[in-house]
């Protein structure tokens, strides 16, 4: 369910398989590729896409100096259909304080005549936290990578 005072959501219909997709989101090299917004370079650490697997990547703006930009674990895998990943616990199963905002994503992908469905909710725990991730750019970030991840199964397809 979703509450509009915790939770932002994105959707888009992308005219490629559920497998391409799913693959983009639990192979490193797939990942790698999109899961931050152009310019910056992603390095993914760790990507275990099973309950309780590490989901840890690094971001750099000039493809030299990395930092951390996501140390999160998985909570749900269903193969094909949804990923759910919090960063209020990190891969070693320690409780985190990310910034900017602790959060957890839900990511499902449903069939579509003109390819899958994807829907992303992303959840906070208050208000504030909503807020604060809306006001830095929810909808351009995840909008951004969300088009990228497109453009990347689409042109598999196409080929």
């Amino acid at each position: 369910m979703i509450d509009p005072e915790l939770d932002l959501t994105l959707q888009r219909i992308i005219r490629a398989p559920r497998q391409r997709i799913w693959d983009a989101w639990t192979k490193p090299d797939q990942l790698a590729k999109w899961w931050t917004p152009s310019p910056t370079v992603t390095r993914v650490e760790r990507l275990e896409p099973r309950p309780g697997g590490a989901l840890v990547t690094q971001m750099s703006d000039d493809g030299e100096t990395f930092v951390p930009h996501m140390d999160a674990v998985f909570l749900v895998v269903d193969d094909h259909e949804r990923l759910v990943f919090t960063n209020a616990v990190d891969s070693s199963w320690r409780p985190a304080e990310p910034a900017p905002v602790p959060m957890t994503a839900e990511i499902t992908l449903g069939e579509h005549p003109d390819g899958t469905e994807y829907s992303v909710v992303v959840r906070h725990g208050n208000p504030s936290d909503r807020e604060q991730h809306h006001d830095l750019g929810f909808y351009d970030g995840w909008g951004s990578v969300t088009a990228a991840l497109a453009g990347l199964v689409e042109s598999e397809v196409s080929r």
